[in-house]
């Protein structure tokens, strides 16, 4: 019988949101009503409260990555940093309601710093509560995405370990179908014994049934001999039918340089975004460097300060960088170097490079030296979400080297990014390679809302900086 199955699933992140959601409405109504109960009707907190905790604590859960990958398999990791979520959460909320109530009624309400403790413990709690129900039910084996692979070869081979290694879900069930007009069998999909395998004599549509499949992923080695007409069947009996490389996109949040394919590239979805797109984009960049820039400016003069007590030297380092169309433009960081740090040209950082400063690699690790940056952002040069922007003495090394790496141009280079919040720093063409499939991913899938998805986590890498040089 023909089973309509979506592609997108009910999944680890999506279950572990709606466990949080649940309990935190349960919990801070909960939590209010003994706080607040025995007082009246005037003196309770009104419905704003109500409604702003428990969002601005969902939002700080995201911001802090406690719904990616590493935290849904970690749960010691994701209990680590509910605390952190809940506390900023109740803080944000609390200042909010304060600012609010301010402007519509000229006075800060009472109560504002039960709230805070109130919101801070009961979100704690109902966060560790989650994350102890949704680790019972993995140990269910529940949340894990059943794929049928077409094929059982090299390309089939990446393609489960990727998923296994950095798919978006908790767990796959995988089974392959394959034939000898595939090309050759992978020996390590065959001695895998988490892997259930059907021989081509068993059809497509017959393996997909058989084996439950949500999903189905072309991926053979040899596509010559494919029976499309077999894939067809599948397609009209309800079964999602995807390539290889439209499912690693969706699925690791990436393009894969190592198996890119310029047809699918040119036939896929992507590039679309409108004018109105770019407009709003500039808007989002001025108003939130702006605010920025005035919520930092005691850490940033007390940056400036200190970098020049340190040596006498400059206080901010122009270098030259490529943004958008391949156009040079100056951008702004603190020193975080030694004055004579590249007198012998142009090289990448190093791990633990003597040629940065001690304060310079405190700079570094807060990323306080990046703020100076949202004055390009205000010039136009930058755009807050982007590619980040590299060296022109770079540049054209990483063309000849890596395929379609001018494409991360087509959009201004950004202060963080979808590179940044996904890969630690690197400093190398193997990590440029990387990243690049990051960039190609945002410059395909630019939308406002995925930037305001990326700003977002930036927090996380901010809290827990990765690999900073």
């Amino acid at each position: 019988m023909a089973r309509a199955l979506t592609a997108s699933g009910f999944d680890a992140a999506r279950a572990m949101f709606l466990l949080d959601l649940a309990l935190a409405l349960i919990a801070w109504p909960v939590s209010i009503a003994l706080l607040f109960g025995n007082l009246p009707e005037e003196g309770r907190p009104g419905s704003l409260p109500l409604v702003l905790y428990p969002a601005c604590y969902l939002l700080f859960l995201y911001s802090l990555g406690l719904y990616r990958r590493d935290a849904l398999l970690d749960p010691g990791r994701a209990l680590q940093r509910v605390p952190f979520a809940a506390g900023l959460g109740a803080f944000a909320a609390s200042c909010g309601v304060a600012l609010l109530l301010l402007v519509l009624d000229g006075a800060v309400p009472d109560g504002l710093p039960e709230l805070f403790v109130t919101g801070a413990v009961g979100f704690t709690l109902a966060g560790a509560a989650a994350r102890l129900v949704f680790r019972a039910l993995r140990r269910m084996r529940l949340f894990r995405r059943r794929m049928l692979i077409i094929g059982a070869g090299r390309r089939a081979w990446d393609l489960v370990w990727l998923l296994r290694n950095e798919g978006r879900t908790a767990g796959y069930v995988i089974a392959c179908v394959h034939g000898p007009e595939m090309g050759e069998l992978d020996p390590r999909l065959e001695e895998d014994p988490d892997i259930q395998m059907f021989r081509g004599n068993l059809g497509f549509l017959a393996a997909a049934e058989e084996f439950g499949a949500e999903q189905i992923v072309v991926a053979p080695d040899e596509r010559r001999g494919l029976k499309m007409q077999a894939l067809l069947a599948c397609r009209t009996a309800g079964f999602p039918v995807v390539e290889y490389l439209g499912c690693l996109e969706r699925e690791i949040g990436r393009i894969d340089m190592k198996r890119l394919e310029l047809g699918w590239l040119l036939y896929s979805d992507g590039f679309g975004a409108s004018q109105l797109d770019h407009a709003l984009k500039r808007g989002l960049d001025i108003l939130v460097s702006l605010l920025l820039l005035l919520a930092t400016a005691p850490f940033l003069l007390g940056a400036a300060l200190a970098v020049k007590l340190q040596d006498g030297g400059p206080v901010l380092y122009r270098q030259a960088r490529v943004t958008l169309d391949g156009r040079p433009f100056r951008i702004m960081k603190l020193r975080t170097m030694r004055v004579d740090a590249e007198k012998a040209g142009a090289t990448w950082a190093a791990e633990r490079d003597p040629r940065i400063t001690a304060i310079g690699r405190f700079l570094r690790r807060t990323r306080i030296d990046e703020l100076p940056q949202l004055l390009n952002v205000l010039l136009g040069d930058m755009s807050l979400v982007g590619p980040r922007p590299e060296r022109p003495e770079f540049i054209g090394k990483l063309a000849e080297e890596l395929p379609l790496y001018d494409e991360r141009h087509r959009v201004k280079a950004g202060l963080t990014g979808w590179a940044q919040v996904n890969y630690p720093y690197g400093a190398s063409l193997d990590d440029a390679r990387s990243k690049l499939s990051y960039d190609l991913y945002y410059v395909k899938n630019f939308s406002v809302m995925f930037d305001l998805r990326i700003l977002a986590q930036t927090l996380r890498v901010v809290l827990w900086p990765s690999g900073a040089r």
